[in-house]
């Protein structure tokens, strides 16, 4: 371009060329409809018919249901008043999946002290054992407050206890215990423990398949 031309462009009496938006809006409206429709329509309900066909319970909350009544959930602890039932962890928020919490209580607290020491002291005079024995997690609550699971020593100062108060001989809540004992994830990731509501309810199955559900509290 020649420097007269550039000079004619630069004078105030020419006219420019008028831009227009009307390309940028119309690619900015598309943009809109395919992220509400595809990202906020069509990929969840992708999502929720892939759970639902490959993983269903899974999907649904892990519920345990019988007789056609949903008796609570793998994932979810539930406390339980009689006897005849393993008891879980300590629960700050009162087992409700709507509250999830942990005490928040410092180590040094004198309070949270006290309240093991407590917790202790029932836990080994109600499964009759020595208060050096109880495993922590049945004197300390989890994070979340609804831990479903128990470890295996946990359980097993329990089995006296439940044995006795279901009439039953020993070694058949000891066995009842073994076959609900999970292993490490992968075989690598946590410990070994015990889902407290699935093994409750396989003692009631051993008991009478028709006999009531775990009362929980």
């Amino acid at each position: 371009m020649s420097d007269n031309a550039i000079t004619t462009l630069r004078t105030p009496g020419n006219v420019s060329p008028t831009i227009s938006d009307k390309g940028l809006l119309r690619g900015a409206i598309g943009l809109a409809i395919i992220s509400l429709v595809g990202f906020g329509l069509l990929y969840p309900l992708a999502g929720v018919g892939l759970s639902q066909a490959l993983f269903p319970s899974t999907a649904n909350g892990s519920l345990i249901e019988r007789d056609g009544k949903i008796l609570g959930s793998a994932l979810v602890a539930q406390p339980f008043s009689d006897n005849r039932y393993f008891q879980p962890r300590p629960s700050a928020a009162d087992y409700d999946p709507m509250a999830v919490a942990g005490s928040n209580q410092a180590r040094t607290n004198p309070d949270l002290r006290q309240r093991i020491d407590e917790a202790r002291a029932a836990v080994a005079q109600r499964d009759g054992v020595a208060a050096a024995d109880v495993p922590s997690e049945l004197v300390t609550q989890s994070g979340g407050g609804i831990d479903p699971h128990i470890s295996p020593q946990a359980a097993a100062i329990q089995v006296a206890r439940v044995a006795r108060a279901r009439g039953v001989e020993r070694e058949v809540v000891e066995a009842t215990v073994a076959r609900h004992t999970e292993g490490k994830q992968l075989g690598l990731l946590g410990q070994p423990r015990v889902n407290v509501l699935e093994l409750n309810l396989a003692l009631d199955a051993l008991a009478s398949p028709r006999s009531e559900p775990p009362t929980a509290q």
